[in-house]
């Protein structure tokens, strides 16, 4: 895949996360797989398939209005390989466990690291890394859900 591809199809990643969830359609293979912790720490790091990581991306939307992630750096590709590290800002809407009500309406901001495997077009692996403890700690959470 070249490198413009690459550069192409991170971008319509980054979009799907914003909440063009149509896109899924178009860049996320049918055997999808993601390695990511969730944030509620539920303990099962691995989400298949196309509709689990739109249900997944919905959820985090659900948890934070207007939501918006940017590149800081990358894409930085290699082969079939991508890799992108982002930032995220929102308004916390309420529904994460263990946060107090005066935490609805907060501001928030989180960074991360995806790493991404793609084939014919599609991104078929990802391996996802976000600060889940600066989150959570400007939720005022004292500790981690499923900890």
């Amino acid at each position: 895949m070249s490198e413009t591809t690459l550069v192409t199809l991170a971008e319509r990643w980054r979009l799907l996360w914003n909440g063009d969830l149509a896109l899924g359609r178009e860049i996320i293979a049918d055997d999808f797989v993601a390695h990511a912790a969730p944030m509620t720490g539920s303990g099962d790091d691995l989400i298949r398939g196309r509709t689990a990581l739109e249900a997944w991306i919905s959820g985090i939307h659900e948890l934070l209005d207007e939501l918006a992630f940017t590149y800081e750096l990358g894409p930085i590709t290699q082969g079939n390989l991508m890799a992108v590290r982002w930032r995220a800002r929102g308004c916390y809407r309420g529904g994460f466990p263990g946060s107090p009500p005066e935490a609805i309406g907060r501001a928030v901001t989180f960074t991360g690291t995806d790493s991404l495997r793609t084939e014919d077009g599609c991104i078929v692996e990802y391996w996802g890394n976000a600060d889940s403890l600066l989150f959570v700690q400007q939720l005022g959470v004292q500790t981690m859900p499923g900890y």
